[in-house]
Formats: structure tokens, sequence, C-alpha cells
């Protein structure tokens, strides 16, 4: 039986890639973005108008899949903006906007879409390197990196609370990929690994992760720490 995954964040980077990887393996992929024309049209590809910090707009969105009697296989929340400046000149309102989507928008989409989650499903959250205890940190990503250890503990929180009755909850604390936002944050950073190379991974792993794993938080870097 075909599987049907709901990807945020999919009109660009790691979450585009996704998309067309699946559809490839004929899964039913229903594609969120605030920017879904930027999303290719298949049979197998649903392109989703949607803004995740929004109720309203998620609920739209719900509603279908309540309509239709659509179950999900897996919930990969991509979505995410990216913030590099310094503290001091980080202002209150930028590190709720980064919050906002990073943190409280994946809650949102997460808690409106569980009813529609297969219980042998999977929530898979991309979080981030910055967000692990112990490993390499940067200046300027102050807000950035402290809403993925948000995404982290809340991750392990979740995966608890739903342990008997599913689904499974990890995350995938991801180093550089080579991205769009990658070049917009550090301009000629060359990283280890593409796009494509990354979906791959979180593909399968979104497929068959919660056999293996429940509640944690797994680091997918090559670099050190």
């Amino acid at each position: 039986m075909s599987k049907i995954i709901v990807v945020t964040g999919a009109s660009r980077g790691i979450g585009l890639a996704v998309v067309k990887l699946a559809a490839k393996k004929k899964y039913k992929v229903y594609a969120l973005s605030r920017n879904p024309k930027k999303i290719i049209l298949s049979d197998f590809i649903k392109p989703i108008s949607i803004d995740i910090s929004d109720e309203k707009s998620i609920a739209n969105f719900t509603s279908v899949l309540e309509k239709e009697k659509v179950i999900v296989d897996a919930l990969i929340n991509n979505a995410g903006v990216f913030l590099n400046k310094p503290f001091k000149e980080t202002s209150k309102t930028e590190f709720e906007t980064v919050y906002q989507v990073n943190l409280f928008g994946l809650v949102s989409i997460t808690k409106m879409l569980l009813n529609q989650i297969s219980y042998r499903g999977h929530v898979v959250n991309i979080s981030s390197m910055g967000g692990v205890q112990g490993s390499k940190k940067f200046s300027g990503l102050s807000a950035y990196s402290s809403s993925k250890a948000a995404v982290n503990i809340l991750t392990e929180l979740l995966a608890e609370e739903f342990k008997e009755v599913g689904p499974a909850f990890n995350a995938l604390s991801l180093g550089a990929v080579q991205t769009e936002m990658l070049e917009e944050a550090f301009p000629g950073l060359i990283a280890p690994l593409s796009a494509e190379q990354m979906a791959s991974y979180i593909l399968d792993f979104a497929i068959n992760g919660q056999k293996f794993f429940n509640g944690k938080t797994l680091p997918i870097s090559s670099s050190t720490p």
C-alpha cells in the first residue's frame, strides 16, 4: 500500500527535495507551503497553501483530510526560519518570529493533525545540530538554535505522552546542508551534503525510523563535534 506523507516547508531546499523523492516512490504527498506555486504538480503531489503560524490556515487543511478520511503515515515538520544576528541586536519581535514558525507552528500543525496520523505513524521534527547540547555553537544564532533546542525537548515529551497510543516522535538534528537557506545565512559556505542527499535519509527515516527509535534526537552531521 502506498504511503501518505505530509511535508511542511515544501517549496524549497530539503522540503522540496523530500517531496520530489517521495513522488518518485509513488507516495501520496501533501506538500505544505506559503508558496505552493513553486512545487511541481504530479499525480502524487498535492500542493497546499498554508501558513503553519496561522491555526485557521491549518484547520482548513485538516478539515479536508477529515472529510476524505485520510490517514497519514508520516508528518515531516520541516518548515523553519533562520536568523543570523548578534544577540544584542536581535529584537524581541525577531525572537518571536523565529519561535512562531520553528516551535509554535510545529506545535500547531502537529496537534491539529494528530487525529489523522496512523497510530503506527511517525512525526519527524527537523531540527539542527545547533540545538543539541554539547555541539559546536555559532555566534548570531541565539534565536534559531534555542528554538531548535526547544523542538528537541518537545519531541522527547510527546514521545513519552503518546508512547501507548502512537504515533512515534523523533527529531533529526541536521548539520550543514547545501540549501538556499544556508546560502542566505552563510554566503559562500560549502556544505558536505546536498539537499537531495539529506532528503533521501529523511524520507527513509520517516517511513521506517519509528521501528527503531522513539523520543530520540538524532544528530545527523558528518562534522565533529
